[in-house]
């Protein structure tokens, strides 16, 4: 049985969410992000501000030369996620094979629906209309016989659109598709792509798989399967988290290694509250397999270093509420070899550690 797979894109969901609370908002182009006199840049903007070429994750500063009466809202995250978990309510009616993908986004199996005589269509303009009904927002959705498909759906029709892609249409919608619009295709990738002539679907089948894989590595593998619209991915309900970290812009940069590593002391803090909130959440079940430190410097290079130490070490990382001495100095060590790397100002830095996939075991992960 093919699946039938709902992609649901909130349209422009946090500046959405302030121009329903506040009509004046509407007509006029917003952000939302921190102000243009920081290093801060936008979670979003709406369709106002989308003309004049602001978008979600520009530099503050930026968005105000592209649109000098550009209004900026500070986010309110907890209104946000008021509205999210009305949505992702909504979505239970009809499925538990949800895979949210952010407080706006998420994947959903309804093969086994049988509401609306099963017809994953008619499944998605209910939702799109409860979401309205509901929170006052309105929702895009993609339906398609995979994830990979459902996603460019979605996008296919903003704002509040519907688009959908029966398995008889794959092959003639995916053939002149353009590699730009393959999720996980960036920039620099579609370029690459670009170079070689591929710039569509239709222009990859040409080549061999093994062709594309010694060419473009891992993502060559991928693009002969997402190029013949094939994705055999399932809807996962349960996000398997690979890492907790937390990190700082700073308004202005930091010169040297010792001030890196106090602020690095300050940051130990917070990641600690993040490690004990996820164990709250999720329990103990994950070891940690490595540190990592993270260094952005002033001309935006990024050095990630991390570390896999003797299997025992990251059994207990704190006591007393706060980490153990050898984690906090393999943290130190490991910042020092990122910033030996760049060897100039810092503007960002982050700290974290990754999680190993399944359970460990006999042994837990004492961090509370």
């Amino acid at each position: 049985m093919e699946r039938k797979i709902i992609h649901i894109d909130m349209d422009c969901f946090y500046a959405a969410v302030e121009m329903r609370d506040d009509p004046s908002l509407r007509n006029i182009p917003i952000a939302v992000g921190g102000p243009p006199n920081s290093r801060s840049v936008l979670c979003t903007s709406n369709y106002k501000a989308r003309e004049f070429g602001v978008k979600a994750a520009m530099p503050s500063s930026m968005a105000i030369r592209k649109c000098p009466h550009l209004k900026i809202i500070p986010p309110n995250f907890s209104k946000y996620k008021e509205a999210s978990s009305i949505i992702h309510t909504i979505f239970k009616k009809f499925t538990d094979r949800i895979e949210p993908l952010s407080l706006d986004e998420a994947f959903l199996d309804v093969t086994d629906c049988e509401l609306f005589g099963g017809s994953a269509t008619l499944i998605a303009k209910e939702i799109q209309k409860q979401i309205f009904e509901q929170t006052k927002l309105t929702a895009s959705a993609g339906v398609a016989p995979n994830k990979f498909l459902a996603k460019i759906a979605s996008d296919w029709k903003k704002p509040a659109g519907l688009f959908v892609i029966t398995p008889d249409e794959v092959d003639e919608f995916v053939k002149p598709l353009d590699v730009r619009l393959i999720p996980g295709i960036g920039k620099v990738s579609a370029q690459k792509l670009y170079d070689f002539g591929l710039n569509t679907c239709e222009k990859v089948r040409t080549w061999k798989r093994e062709r594309l894989e010694s060419t473009f590595g891992k993502m060559g593998a991928s693009l002969y399967l997402k190029c013949r619209g094939i994705d055999q991915r399932e809807v996962i309900s349960t996000h398997d988290r690979k890492s907790i970290s937390v990190e700082h812009t700073f308004n202005k940069d930091i010169e040297d290694i010792n001030k890196c590593l106090t602020y690095i002391s300050e940051l130990r803090s917070e990641l600690l509250e993040r490690i004990r909130r996820y164990q709250v959440k999720y329990g103990h079940d994950k070891k940690v397999a490595k540190a990592f430190v993270k260094l952005k410097f002033l001309d935006f290079q990024t050095v990630t270093v991390e570390k896999k130490k003797e299997e025992d070490f990251y059994l207990e990382l704190w006591k007393d509420h706060q980490f153990t001495k050898d984690f906090t100095l393999h943290l130190d060590e490991l910042a020092k070899i990122a910033y030996q790397r760049g060897q100039r100002p810092v503007r960002l830095i982050g700290i974290g550690i990754r999680l190993e996939h399944g359970p460990i075991g006999p042994k837990q992960l004492k961090l509370i």
